[in-house]
Order: C-alpha cells, then sequence, then structure tokens
C-alpha cells in the first residue's frame, strides 16, 4: 500500500499550519522544507545525533525519526519558537554568552534538550546536565562550555522569575 499525501495540520511554535504529507514523512522534512524552519538540523537521520531535536508536547524529541502523523494536535517547539533576535530566550541568551559554539551544528539540540531540562528541573547539577545533553553528539569539544551555559541558563531564567515575583 503507498502512504500518499494527505492534509495535516500542525501546530509549530503556536501557529497552526496545514502541510501536505504522507503520514510517515519525517516531521524534520516538514519543518525545513514546507515551513522554512532552519533551528533543526539533519544530521544523521537516525535520531542518534540530536541536531534535529524539537520539543513535542515539552519533551525532547527527534524529529528525522518522528513522523507527521505522531506530531498531528501536539505542540512543536522548535529553536525558532524559544525567542527572538531582539528578545532572546534565556536558554538562547546563556549559550552566546558562554560562547557554546564553534561550528554551531549541535546547538539546536543542545539547546532544544536544555531548554526540556530546565523546564522539569530549574537547578540540575552539573551531573545531571552532562547525562541530559549526553545524547546530543558535539565534535567540536565545546562541552565545557556547552555545560556553563545550561548553568547560566539556569541562573537566567532564575533572575527572570524573581523579577516577576
Amino acid at each position: 500500500m503507498i502512504n500518499r499525501p494527505a492534509p495535516l495540520v500542525l501546530k509549530v511554535n503556536g501557529a497552526t499550519h496545514l502541510v501536505s504529507a504522507a503520514a510517515d514523512t519525517p516531521l524534520l522534512y516538514l519543518l525545513r522544507n514546507d515551513l522554512a524552519l532552519n533551528g533543526p538540523k539533519f544530521g544523521c537521520g537516525l535520531g542518534e545525533c540530536g541536531a534535529c531535536t524539537v520539543l513535542l508536547d515539552g519533551m525532547p524529541t527527534r524529529a528525522c525519526v518522528t513522523t507527521a502523523q505522531v506530531a498531528v494536535g501536539r505542540e512543536i517547539t522548535t529553536l525558532e519558537g524559544l525567542g527572538t533576535r531582539a528578545a532572546l530566550h534565556p536558554v538562547q541568551q546563556a549559550f552566546i554568552e558562554e560562547q557554546a559554539a564553534q561550528c554551531g551544528y549541535c546547538l539546536n539540540g543542545m539547546i532544544m534538550t536544555a531548554k526540556a531540562l530546565l523546564d522539569r528541573d530549574p537547578r540540575p547539577s552539573v551531573a545531571t546536565i552532562q547525562r541530559e545533553l549526553s545524547r546530543n553528539l558535539c565534535r567540536c569539544g565545546t562541552h565545557v562550555e556547552i555545560v556553563r551555559a545550561v548553568q547560566r541558563a539556569a541562573e537566567l531564567l532564575a533572575a527572570h522569575e524573581g523579577a516577576r515575583a
């Protein structure tokens, strides 16, 4: 049986999008090709490297191995949905402040995974950060800076919460 394209409704970064795709199309392809979102990257295509990570209902999810049908009816957040150039999300700001990138290819997955971690655990230990990010591959060796960036993001988020109280 051929899996034919059909209309699918995706909620991405708070907006509803109608796309036409086969149900088994990788979500990554729709995000990048149909919606022109460049945060999630194609890395390995096997769900191993983390470059394609998005948040699906707040959980880090590998978009290269998640089908479009799985994403229907769920909230999808990409790197573009976290903040803007004028108003960065604290996690994005921390990664810039700590210079936690070299080539930058892994950053999407690192930032999205860090965001989900900090939503669950606002004050993670270094061991927790390392464990949570361990499935996101970085070949440039910026792991120390990335851990510092997550720690800095926790501080920025705490300050932001304190300012709202």
